[in-house]
Formats: C-alpha cells, sequence, structure tokens
C-alpha cells in the first residue's frame, strides 16, 4: 500500500481550507445591541402623563424587528418587556454578545417647552444643559440594590464624579459620531424633526461598551405636542424606521460586510450621500474645520499622513500649508471632531470658521445662534 507524501498531504489540506473553508469574519453576523431605557420599577420621565420606558420599548422591538429581517444581521436586546435593568448589566449584556454596535434609546425631558431630537456619544460636553441629560439618565443606579459597592461610589450629581467617568476609547469614537449623524439626518431630513445635534454626554452605559454606542433621545415628552407624537403607534413607527435605517447605512459602509450586502451601492456612495445631507441648516452658510497643523510641507491628504484621519483638506499661505479635518455647518459635530483629532496626537487643533468663502471669528458666529 502506498502512503502519502507528506508534501502532498499538505497540499491536500491547503486545498480543502479554501475549497471548505471555516467560519471567517467576513461571516460573523453583525451584531447590534438594542437597549429600551428605563423599565419596571424605574418608568423614566412622564412628562405630561406619558410613560418613557413604555415608548422606548415599543421603538426599541419595530427596529429589532426590521433589522432581524438581514440574515447577516443579528438583534440582542438588554429588555423585551417591562422589567429594570441596572445599567450595569445592560454594558455587560453588549459586551458579553461581542456586539458590533450599540444603541439605546430614550425620551427627554425639561422644565422648558423644548423639543426635538439629539444623539449622544460618550463623551464631556461642557454644556450645562448635556451634563443635565447624562445626570437624568444616570440617576438610575439609586434603584439599584448595593449601588454603592456596584459602582464605586460614584455620584451621578457630582461633577466630579462625571468627569472622573470619562475614559475616551478612541478606537470607537470615529464610528460612534458616524452612526449618532446617520441617525440625526434621518430624523431631520426624513422626519423633519428639530434637529439638537450630535452631541458628547457622560453617560455611565456608553462609558461601560466596548464598541461603538450612541444614545438616542428621541424627543422630549415635556412638549405636549411632541410627547403626544411619540406616544402614537404613527410616531413610534416612524422614529424606529428612521433609526433602522440609519443602522443599515452604518453597516454597509462597513468593509467587512460590503459583500454580504443585497444593495449595491458602495460604500463611498453611501458616506458621500451622507456628508451631503448631513451638513445643512445648522449656521446657515457657515463652514466649520478643524486646523490641525501648519507646514512648509506640501503632504498628500491621504489619512495615513494625518494618523488615519480622512476628509482632510489643504490651503496654501505664503510659504506655508495649512491643514484642516473636517468640513461641516454643524457645531457640535465639529466640535466631536476636534476632540478626535486632539485623541489622535493633535493636542492644539482649533475649530475655525468660514462664511460666503472667507475666514471670520469664530467668536462672532456663535454670538449669531443661541446655544
Amino acid at each position: 500500500m502506498k502512503t502519502i507524501k507528506p508534501q502532498l498531504f499538505l497540499y491536500f489540506f491547503v486545498a480543502f481550507l479554501f475549497l471548505f473553508p471555516s467560519e471567517t469574519k467576513a461571516q460573523k453576523p453583525f451584531t447590534v445591541v438594542l437597549d429600551a431605557g428605563h423599565g419596571g420599577k424605574d418608568p423614566g420621565n412622564t412628562g405630561n402623563g406619558f410613560k418613557e420606558k413604555e415608548i422606548a420599548l415599543n421603538i426599541v422591538l419595530a427596529v429589532g424587528k426590521a433589522l432581524e429581517k438581514n440574515k447577516n444581521i443579528k438583534v440582542v436586546y438588554t429588555r423585551k418587556t417591562d422589567v429594570f435593568i441596572e445599567l450595569r448589566e445592560r454594558a455587560a449584556i453588549a459586551n458579553r454578545a461581542k456586539a458590533d454596535l450599540f444603541v439605546s434609546i430614550h425620551c427627554n425631558a425639561h422644565g422648558s417647552n423644548a423639543y426635538g431630537t439629539e444623539t449622544f456619544i460618550l463623551g464631556l460636553d461642557k454644556s450645562k444643559q448635556n451634563l443635565d441629560v447624562a445626570k437624568k439618565e444616570n440617576q438610575v443606579i439609586f434603584l439599584e440594590e448595593n449601588y454603592e459597592e456596584q459602582y464605586a461610589g460614584f455620584d451621578p450629581n457630582s461633577p466630579e464624579s462625571l468627569i472622573g467617568l470619562i475614559i475616551m476609547q478612541e478606537e470607537y469614537m470615529d464610528q460612534s459620531i458616524e452612526v449618532a449623524s446617520y441617525i440625526q439626518d434621518n430624523f431631520t431630513k426624513q422626519l423633519k424633526r428639530n434637529n439638537r445635534s450630535v452631541k458628547q454626554g457622560p453617560f455611565w452605559v456608553l462609558h461601560n461598551t466596548y464598541m461603538p454606542s450612541v444614545l438616542i433621545e428621541t424627543g422630549f415628552l415635556t412638549n405636549k405636542a411632541e410627547g403626544t407624537y411619540l406616544n402614537s403607534r404613527k410616531g413610534q413607527s416612524e422614529m424606529a424606521d428612521a433609526i433602522t435605517k440609519a443602522i443599515l447605512k452604518y453597516y454597509a459602509t462597513l468593509p467587512i460586510y460590503e459583500s454580504q450586502q443585497t444593495k449595491p451601492a458602495a460604500a463611498s456612495q453611501i458616506i458621500a450621500e451622507h456628508k451631503d445631507k448631513a451638513e445643512e441648516d445648522i449656521y446657515e452658510g457657515v463652514t466649520f474645520k478643524v486646523q490641525i497643523a501648519a507646514s512648509s510641507k506640501n503632504l498628500e491628504t491621504l489619512p495615513q499622513n494625518f494618523n488615519g484621519l480622512d476628509e482632510i483638506s489643504k490651503q496654501k499661505e505664503g510659504k506655508l500649508f495649512r491643514y484642516f479635518y473636517g468640513n461641516t455647518s454643524d457645531y457640535n459635530l465639529i466640535r466631536l471632531k476636534q476632540t478626535l483629532a486632539k485623541q489622535r496626537g493633535y493636542t492644539e487643533a482649533f475649530v475655525i470658521a468660514y462664511k460666503d468663502g472667507k475666514m471670520v471669528k469664530l467668536a462672532d458666529i456663535l454670538k449669531t445662534k443661541e446655544n
């Protein structure tokens, strides 16, 4: 009986691997964790008699149902019924699932008649209003047993605790910004909701998730008209549809999943389409950029030349070239990009503004619109 030579055996083994590949990363389902805020003994806010915990859950279930129609997407829920889930457990669920995206859905409240949608990523914004939103969402820890031990003395009412909470995760920030921008763009363009923009906030649940993560405030229940809309079947269905489309758009931009897409649109086309839509109606006629460097070297505006940052432009002034990151009329978004640029090593990065093609003082532009 003839024996198979080792070299021949190796050849057949390699051929077998090519013909019958094991599960690869490209075949791994895109896992989305959907988190309905509050629940059980935690009702969330009850502005005008509406119940945040019910509205958030209805929207989450509708988003999940729509996403589950895509065989390449796996949906994990932090809750599917009216039960109380600790903040730390919500984050743990996402981490155990090795999720690719975490989306937490809430409804807002305010003492004024404020209205509109806003989407948060992890970060520390100096705006008192943004800190107040984070405090409100973090205060649920007081309903948990042994919260002093579980959260190591963290006090959601203490500015020091909020500041101490922030550990920016650079590898996820740009993706989180991208998802948040898609969501806000859909709310604004598709549903004509008031755009309160993409913002940063020190949310405990975002801090403890190890993947791109966003927290959506779908509107204010304390505003009677907006609360009525969010409490309606129509409103919840429309909000869910806008969120679903944003998640699918983000999913479609990921190279690892491009081959699984049912639509032929290229990722670059989707990104370009988003940028065209996102840069509208924040500061009319104004363009914000982040200046990251000035040098006598004429560099190609490629990501590899700028620590991985894309959307780079340059302008020659005398013998110097000024390099900029980002291009948007959304001031909140450019501030997020400034933070990302600093994380990538451009510690002196600062925001500049153009109006009608001419550079203008940033302070003068900001005075023209209330924050």
